[in-house]
This record gives C-alpha cells, structure tokens and sequence, in this order.
C-alpha cells in the first residue's frame, strides 16, 4: 500500500487524525474522510461515499460515534460492498470490544471478499482527555457507573500503530487484534492516576447508567449520551474484564500503560486549565 492512497474515515476522530498523521509521516498518499474534508465523507450522506472512494486502495473504517449507533451496522454493510465494488484491497474496521453490534459489522467485512484486518478494541484512557469524560475530570470527579468493574483500558496510540501496522504491511490480512492496556483497572485506580498526572484530586463518583446519561448528555448531547450508556450497560458487566495481547500481536511491542498516557496528556497541557 505504499505507493497507494489510503482513505482514513473518520481523520478528525481520536483515532483517525493519529492514523492520518502516521501515515502522512511515512509519506503515504491519503484521503481524510471527513465532512469538512475536499472531498468529504458522510456516514449519513451515502452519495459521499463514492467520491471518496475513487482511486483508493485501502481504507481504515471507523463509525462515529460508535458502531453501536442505530442503523451503523447497515452502513457498513452498504460501505463495504461499494468498498468492494470500487476496487478497494484493503479494509481496516475499528470496532468495540464486548459489543453484538460490532460483532456483526466484523462478521460483515469477513465476509466481503475483500482483505481485512479487524482491530477490537476496549474503552480509550483519551476519553478523558478528548471526550465525553473531559468536563467531568476538569471538575475534579469521575461519575462511572459499572461498580468495582475492571477494564483494560487502552491507550488510543496504541489503537492507531495497529491500524498503520495494518494498513501498510504484510502479515496482518484476515486477523483480529483485540487491543487492550497491560493491566486491569477500576474506575478508582483511574481516578487516581489522574489525580497524580493532574497534580489535584480526581476522585471516582460511582453512580448509576441513569446518572450516568445524564453527566454525558450534559457535554456531548442526548445523542450520544444514549450510545455510550447503552455500550456501558452491555460492556460493564464483567464481560471485558481480562487482557489481550492484540497490541503485542500487531507491533511487536507491549501495550502503554494508564499512568503513561496520563502523564503525557498532562504535561501536553491537556487539563491545563485546571492548574
């Protein structure tokens, strides 16, 4: 795919603009699949599609805001067979771990004909600093529902060197990276890595899935409030709660640590307003 221009859906998204980037770096010719973009990509636009698939060999497929969102399987679906249709080689799905919805989107792409690597991947530590959790951590408190549920949380660096990996070297056709961080984290532990990459107190507030719709509608609209509790309820029950070696699998390497991201999200001044 060196020498091919890949379409990286989704490159204003945490992952996607890591993925653009990286691949930028490398000197590869790609097309940002955005609705700002000069050719751009609507997931509720399919006469989008086209344009921004024409003369593109690979492409990386994210769904905003989560493949769990009503009618995005379907989407996907109608995607990859246009995918297909326009020559594309190469399909990379970023989807959620413990979810059914990404389960049939997987299942979708695996049987397109077209080569694929799917990249599973658990809850992202930038939501934090990023996303929908941002307000609440500048607030000082993290209002998670889930009880003493423990998640492996992965750092979204990570998420995008696997995506690059695939996208642009042999060996990764047809598999499935389930990316995960390198140990088991409560929400608590989180919480108070934050508070010492911070430098103030970020203290867990365990609060129902009720609650928990609301502080996220509050930030980010009902819209997605609904998706992320629903993918909360599904996915916060135990289910997640072991590690994977997706990371190693695909680059060779271990996974980031929590504290790592946390670290370096402060020192980038990430929460720096709330010196």
């Amino acid at each position: 795919m060196q020498n091919k221009t890949i379409l990286v859906i989704g490159a204003t998204g945490k992952t996607g603009s890591r993925i653009a980037k990286s691949l930028e770096d490398k000197g590869i010719s790609i097309r940002r699949g955005s609705r700002s973009a000069p050719v751009p990509f609507d997931w509720d636009q399919p006469q989008t599609w086209g344009p921004a698939l024409d003369g593109v060999s690979a492409a990386y497929v994210s769904y905003f805001p989560d493949i769990a969102f009503p009618g995005a399987v379907e989407h996907v679906e109608a995607f990859t067979k246009m995918a297909k249709d326009a020559g594309v080689e190469k399909l990379v799905l970023l989807t959620g771990r413990g979810e059914h919805h990404a389960e049939r989107a997987e299942n979708i792409v695996r049987k397109s004909g077209v080569a694929f690597t799917i990249v599973r991947a658990a809850w992202f530590a930038q939501n934090y600093s990023e996303g929908a959790l941002f307000g609440p951590v500048m607030a000082g408190v993290l209002p998670m529902p889930g009880g003493e549920v423990r998640e492996p949380i992965v750092d979204v660096d990570d998420i995008a060197a696997v995506a690059v990996a695939a996208l642009t070297e042999d060996g990764h056709d047809g598999e499935l990276y389930e990316v995960t961080g390198p140990r088991l984290m409560s929400f608590a532990d989180m919480a108070q890595e934050l508070s010492t990459a911070i430098g103030r107190p970020v203290q867990h507030l365990p609060i129902s899935f009720e609650e928990f719709h609301a502080e996220v509608a509050r930030s980010s609209g009902e819209m997605i409030a609904g998706v992320i509790t629903e993918i909360a309820r599904e996915t916060l029950d135990g289910r997640n709660a072991h590690l994977t070696d997706g990371v190693q699998r695909a680059i060779g390497r271990p996974p980031r640590d929590f504290k790592d991201y946390a670290r370096d999200a402060a020192r980038s001044g990430a929460w720096s307003a709330a010196a």
